[in-house]
């Protein structure tokens, strides 16, 4: 099963969530844990991983040979991210709005774009304690996450539970992230901030066709209108945790929550066993 964890608004506990339930998992199930957050990966600060491996990630780019070119204009035309311009007898290009679809080299008629490999980041993989780890990191003053991303979810391990850990927000970075998971858990807290980005977040998943439910953090903060919105909606509130400085200063220290407080793994395993329900009784409906 994949599950990915997912959140609209950022600094909600959307890593405190997955290294947990990692944690909780390893020791009766076979776990894999992928930070897909490559603008700023952190469930390596508490899984503590042994790195083995690491992979630079590129996409293609187009190279203008100039002797072939006849300034036609037609890779302007057909590119729909502006990353070629052709002014008078120059082509210029811009990489960095370059999404590596390669219709400009495909559709030129004289073949005078050929693609180079830009480099955007790298993954890195390996092991902590049973749980196979991977991650994706965005090199500084690039844009493009979602290659690195896919190139991420290549490594997904079906015979594995897999938890996802997903980029803060509801944009493109999120929604590669998410698609294709089995359920996403939507970490909130319960703020008016938190309960707008919640509901741009359940508008996501559902135009997904993802199951899912909500993870409320910092119960004790803020109103009710959260856990009110919840009901309304029909949305499961499957797991709360409460502000609390012990939980604050464990993960400052970068020290998981369910091993500086153990009791915790119980109740992250009996959130995957109701996660696992949801799931068998989706399944079971569809084959009604």
């Amino acid at each position: 099963m994949i599950i990915s964890v997912a959140s609209g608004k950022g600094g909600t506990g959307k890593t405190l969530v997955a290294a947990s339930l990692a944690l909780s998992l390893k020791d009766t199930y076979k776990v894999q844990l992928l930070d897909c957050d490559v603008e700023e990966p952190n469930d390596h600060i508490f899984i503590k991983p042994d790195i083995t491996r690491s992979e630079a990630v590129s996409i293609p780019v187009p190279a203008i040979d100039e002797k072939k070119c006849t300034h036609c204009g037609k890779c302007a035309e057909v590119c729909a991210y502006n990353a070629i311009a052709v002014v008078a007898e120059h082509v210029l290009t811009f990489p960095e709005l370059c999404h590596g679809c390669g219709a400009c080299s495909y559709l030129c008629p004289e073949k005078a774009i050929s693609e180079i490999p830009n480099t955007i980041g790298k993954i890195e993989t390996g092991e902590a304690d049973g749980i196979i780890f991977g991650h994706g990191m965005l090199s500084i003053g690039q844009p493009m996450a979602p290659p690195i991303i896919r190139k991420v979810k290549t490594l997904i391990d079906k015979e594995r539970t897999v938890i996802i850990d997903s980029s803060p927000g509801t944009s493109c970075p999120v929604v590669e992230a998410i698609k294709g998971s089995d359920f996403c858990l939507l970490v909130t807290e319960p703020t008016p901030f938190g309960l707008n980005d919640l509901i741009l977040a359940v508008e996501t998943v559902r135009q997904l066709g993802v199951p899912f439910g909500v993870v409320l953090n910092r119960i004790g903060v803020g109103d009710s209108k959260t856990e009110e919105y919840c009901a309304k909606e029909n949305i499961p509130i499957l797991l709360t945790i409460p502000l609390d400085t012990e939980i604050a200063r464990l993960y400052s220290r970068g020290i998981p929550l369910v091993e500086g407080m153990p009791d915790w793994k119980s109740k992250f395993r009996e959130l995957f066993d109701n996660i696992k329900e949801i799931v068998d009784e989706g399944s079971r409906s569809l084959k009604r």
